[in-house]
């Protein structure tokens, strides 16, 4: 029964992607941007939704039962501020200029602004890098969610292949319309079936107070587990979300500039409304769960649902968990297949003589390597056991290390592209360090203080910048003013 209730689920999400397709212009950008004419409403859905993936679901609960109600603080309550902020700040500026200029990526921004296609290439390469962990995320959540909900009836190879077959059906039959049509749908899903799952798994154990007066009490004091420093410089990982492609994606699909009001508006409410739960369960199941470990700890919020929620009600929560999976899987593997169409495709064919690409042709290359990434990752995953929590930090860490770029392209008109190639190489030795170090000691911060390495990359690749641009020739005249002249 909860296998059908969840393939009915897919087979709804496959129909709505499907259906969008009713609408689809059948050009460039259409395609990769819905032809800039999202309202609020779905773009505050679709930004959110691919914002929280198995990260906040079932990564979040994971960390939770480790490490007690500090997790929120962690992440949601900063998320909650920082977000809204770089929506406001950046999001809209970013907007204009994909509307003035016509762009479908940020690299497109980023090698116009510093006359630079080498920069393009090398910010292409290193943001594909960087967003593959995050695609893991939701193929391994999504597998480990239906093995674990059914009990091995379906291998995690088969939920991860399912999820991978359904977000690639309509990803690359309807383009961004339909993602952001499925997106709209699934977050409201997984918004409304977190909170059902609360209510439900409480009422079983028997009440909130009760639930809660059977768990350690050092799991309900944040400076138990979690240092001071840790939790100040962690405010730094919610800067990713300036640098994510998906999100700069979604961006650029809305109707105007007025479009980002409620989103800003509102993201802090949505975020409350997913965090609190998924926290809060994963603390409790240290209740019915006391002794799990490792990779085990992920599936946490999945056991609670089967032991306090079976048979269909069960299924209906698993469909909850998916929504959140695949309203980010989509995103980002769309905004992959933009880039790869114009900033690898677009460039290479300008050299062979080719000025200009079809419609046609923007839509098969962007829905190839759609293709091509999903079934990578989806390789990757059959081996990859790390940590969904620990995996996304350093997926977010990267970006969040690269969020000095698009403030210096958007507020700092002396900056050059040398600075920002030094910046990105800055990024890049410290994250591969930091991560290495990592992997040797769990739990690792800065020289055992509690500073998160991202803090120190941040301040690294910002000073790197200032520094070496200010020692380089800055960008021609006509560059600055078409950038910076309303």
């Amino acid at each position: 029964m909860i296998l059908t209730v969840i393939i009915i689920y897919l087979a709804l999400v496959l129909s709505i992607g499907i259906l969008s397709h009713k609408f689809f212009q059948n050009t460039g950008e259409d395609y990769f941007v819905a032809s800039r004419n999202i309202n609020w409403f779905m773009l505050l859905m679709s930004l959110f939704g691919t914002h929280m993936t198995a990260f906040s679901i079932l990564g979040a609960s994971g960390e939770a039962y480790d490490r007690g109600i500090g997790v929120f603080a962690l992440m949601a309550s900063s998320s909650a501020i920082v977000v809204p902020c770089v929506f406001l700040f950046i999001g809209t500026r970013l907007w204009r200029l994909g509307k003035r200029f016509g762009y479908m990526t940020q690299v497109q921004y980023f090698r116009d602004r510093w006359e630079s296609n080498g920069l393009g290439l090398l910010l292409f390469i290193v943001l594909v890098l960087l967003l593959i962990p995050y695609l893991l995320i939701g193929v391994m959540g999504g597998g480990d969610t239906l093995a674990k909900i059914t009990e091995n009836t379906i291998p995690q190879w088969l939920g991860g292949l399912l999820i991978c077959v359904v977000v690639l059906c309509y990803v690359t039959y309807s383009g961004m319309r339909g993602t952001a049509w499925v997106n709209t749908f699934q977050t409201l899903i997984f918004m409304i079936l977190g909170g059902v799952t609360f209510v439900v798994i409480i009422n079983r154990m028997g009440g909130f107070s009760s639930a809660l007066s059977k768990v350690d009490p050092s799991l309900l004091m944040q400076a138990d587990h979690i240092k001071p420093l840790e939790l100040l410089t962690y405010t730094c990982i919610p800067l990713s979300v300036g640098m994510f492609p998906h999100i700069f994606s979604h961006c650029l699909t809305a109707k105007d500039v007025g479009t980002f009001r409620y989103p800003i508006i509102f993201y802090p409410i949505c975020i409350a409304i997913v965090w609190v739960p998924s926290v809060l369960l994963g603390i409790l199941g240290n209740v019915d769960f006391p002794s799990l470990k490792g990779p085990e700890v992920n599936t946490v919020l999945i056991q609670m649902i089967r032991q306090h929620a079976p048979g269909v009600l069960a299924g209906f929560l698993g469909a909850g968990v998916f929504a959140a999976i695949m309203s980010s899987l989509d995103s980002q593997s769309l905004s992959l297949g933009s880039m790869f169409t114009h900033d690898i495709v677009r460039p290479y064919l300008r050299k062979r003589g080719q000025e200009q690409m079809s419609e046609k042709q923007q839509v098969w290359y962007g829905r190839l390597f759609v293709i091509g990434i999903l079934s990578i990752t989806y390789i990757i995953s059959l081996i990859a056991t790390p940590s969904i929590f620990k995996l996304a930090i350093w997926s977010f860490t990267g970006f969040s290390g690269l969020f000095p770029i698009v403030v210096a392209a958007l507020f700092w008109k002396r900056s050059t592209k040398l600075g920002v190639f030094t910046s990105i190489i800055s990024v890049i030795l410290l994250w591969l360090s930091f991560f290495l170090q990592n992997w040797q000691i769990s739990g690792y911060t800065v020289g055992g203080t509690g500073i998160m390495p991202v803090a120190v990359i941040i301040f690294v690749s910002s000073l790197t910048l200032i520094i070496v641009s200010l020692l380089t020739k800055p960008p021609s005249s006509d560059t600055i003013e078409k950038f910076f002249t309303n």
